[in-house]
């Protein structure tokens, strides 16, 4: 009996009440991290918003322009359209050529190919590395004078220069990007491929489909919050592109980025914080768009399931 009444006064008991030493926790565990995120990212978004309607050196007093930043910058500055479209090449190129070759290497290590530990680990090795390192390295391979490339074709006569030709630097820095970023995506369809249920595949093989057939069908819609996460991390990666052409060519010469404009004008010799902030709200802008839309298509895939 005294079990079964401690039992019943249990079951009475409405919700457990935080004490003043719990809720003291939880506001220090949740409000740092929260305080850190506005003070590093939220507040200097809005601040770079709200000076990019106004005309400012960084010394002098703050000067309120309204859209005349945003005018100048479509109408009065060469730079910017060929930033844009590079930026817009870099997305395609890491979209549509190295995010395909990593879900491909992954693929064929998930099958079992003899010594996948070794190339997994060979293929995931430069994304330790940092986009200047990148950079750095393919000075030393694409170098006019004494890069690897130019000694192996033996042009010492008349030397292909790779990095200061305007036609072609860009897709060699778009190449020494993607072989970066190849290994991340390798890595993240690796992990999605571990977790599709091998029953899916049997039932496919049962009713007939072949092996491409049982992948694009079966397999692939699977991976759909990999493919989400997958083409956010490519974005981010293609516009935020700036140490790689940077530690080149200070981004100039065929290599010009919007986040090389950003950098140019606020901490350059121009001084133009205003300006500069004006590009950088451009380049938000186009990240959230690419963002906004795929995390729309994950909601949507996730509320027809």
């Amino acid at each position: 009996m005294p079990q079964k009444t401690t039992a019943r006064r249990a079951g009475r008991r409405g919700p457990r009440r935080f004490s003043r030493r719990d809720i003291a926790v939880l506001s220090v565990l949740l409000g740092i991290p929260v305080l850190i995120d506005i003070v590093i990212i939220w507040g200097p978004t809005l601040a770079s918003i709200g000076l990019s309607f106004t005309s400012w050196d960084g010394i002098g007093d703050i000067e309120w322009v309204g859209g005349k930043n945003y005018e100048s910058l479509v109408d009065n500055y060469p730079a910017f359209w060929p930033a844009v479209r590079h930026n817009l090449l870099w997305i395609a190129f890491l979209g549509l050529v190295a995010t395909p070759f990593g879900l491909l290497l992954a693929v064929v290590i998930d099958r079992g190919v003899r010594f996948s530990r070794f190339y997994q680990s060979v293929l995931y090795m430069p994304v330790v590395l940092s986009l200047a390192v990148v950079g750095f390295m393919a000075q030393l391979i694409l170098g006019t004078d004494q890069g690897v490339v130019n000694t192996i074709l033996n042009d010492r006569n008349d030397p292909i220069d790779w990095l200061g030709n305007a036609d072609i630097n860009l897709w060699m820095m778009m190449l020494a990007a993607s072989w970066r970023h190849t290994g991340y995506v390798m890595i993240l369809y690796l992990a999605g491929l571990k977790s599709v249920d091998p029953a899916l595949k049997e039932a496919a093989q049962i009713d007939g489909a072949n092996a491409r057939q049982t992948f694009f069908r079966v397999v692939f819609p699977t991976l759909r919050p990999v493919n989400v996460i997958v083409g956010v991390i490519t974005v981010i990666e293609a516009l935020r592109a700036f140490d790689i052409v940077y530690a080149v060519n200070k981004g100039r010469n065929g290599l010009e980025l919007l986040s090389v404009l950003i950098t140019d004008n606020i901490i350059g010799e121009a001084s133009r914080i205003g300006f500069g902030s004006a590009i950088a709200v451009v380049l938000l802008t186009v990240s959230l768009g690419f963002i906004v839309t795929f995390l729309v298509q994950e909601l949507r895939g996730a509320r027809d399931r």
